[in-house]
């Protein structure tokens, strides 16, 4: 498999169907949908719908059937990336090489259209036909669990913690919490909603679960990394950002070998958790290696 060559295929996919299932850019109001468009259209490897595909492909599921509910991860993901750009956050002036949607539009509009990405992802959720493995049972189980990642028992609690411990020196299991639920929840949500919805028994749930948590780890660690070794050009934005704003890192708590040792070993136990699985998770073993060895 040329990895690289399919996942550019699988994202191609969700940038057609983000394309097709939002309101155009010329819809009234037009500014609040140019605005959701400009950020969600900057770029970006659509990991989030491509784990959520991916996972539905190897439990028997139909990739169209749960499309729309795809693209609802990346909706999340990208209006919390508009939110952490913000002055009251981060503060970034630069977005995968892009103006951040606040420079572009203005403080106000980005608080908005960041609200109505998180608003539309679980309209898109309910578009999910109801055939084949599909049922109501289903989708109402992955719009609880959806909405669970992206408050505060997830995403937004991993973020609150990452606020409140700017200039703190906080410990390992408080760094590990913040990434478990910051970034980790939203994969773990992504896999989960594709398995769900094709109906996937409890097991093949529960090791794709831990797949997920294991990925999202190593997926934030590396970013750490990253932020102090990558490229300027490459990410899009100036590294040390983290640094800038004071927040704990991996190799900043850990020092950089042992950052990269445990990056390798959440990959690790990523790629055992698909020990049961055949050929048809391949391409989630290969996503593993991509992710810890990308330079961006």
């Amino acid at each position: 498999m040329n990895f690289l060559s399919e996942l550019e295929k699988r994202s191609g996919k969700v940038n057609a169907a983000l394309d097709e299932l939002l309101p155009a850019a010329g819809e009234y109001p037009p500014i609040i949908h140019e605005a959701m468009r400009y950020s969600l259209f900057a770029g970006g490897k659509r990991l989030r719908p491509v784990l959520a595909l991916a996972s539905a492909e190897i439990t028997g599921g139909s990739t169209e059937d749960i499309m729309p509910a795809a693209c609802a991860l990346e909706l999340i993901h990208t209006y919390s990336l508009v939110h952490d750009d913000l002055p009251a956050m981060d503060n970034d002036d630069l977005r995968r090489g892009m103006p951040t949607c606040h420079r572009k539009f203005g403080e106000a509009m980005a608080i908005l259209a960041g609200d109505a990405l998180l608003t539309a992802a679980f309209e898109l959720i309910t578009r999910c036909p109801l055939r084949g493995r599909i049922t109501p049972e289903r989708m109402i189980r992955v719009v609880a669990e959806v909405a669970s990642a992206a408050g505060t028992a997830g995403l937004i609690g991993g973020q609150v913690v990452d606020v409140i411990s700017a200039a703190d020196r906080i410990d390992g299991e408080t760094l590990a919490y913040i990434h478990r639920n910051k970034t980790g929840a939203m994969y773990r949500v992504s896999v989960r909603t594709g398995a769900i919805l094709s109906g996937a028994g409890e097991e093949d749930l529960e090791r794709l679960t831990g797949y997920a948590d294991h990925l999202g780890m190593a997926f934030q660690i590396t970013d750490d990394i990253l932020d102090i070794t990558g490229d300027d050009q490459l990410m899009g934005k100036p590294s040390g950002s983290d640094l800038k704003n004071n927040k704990a890192t991996y190799p900043a708590l850990y020092g950089m070998d042992e950052a990269r040792k445990m990056a390798a070993l959440e990959a690790d136990m990523a790629v055992r958790c698909l020990e049961s699985f055949g050929p048809e998770a391949d391409f989630l073993r290969e996503l593993v290696w991509f992710v810890i060895r990308r330079s961006h």
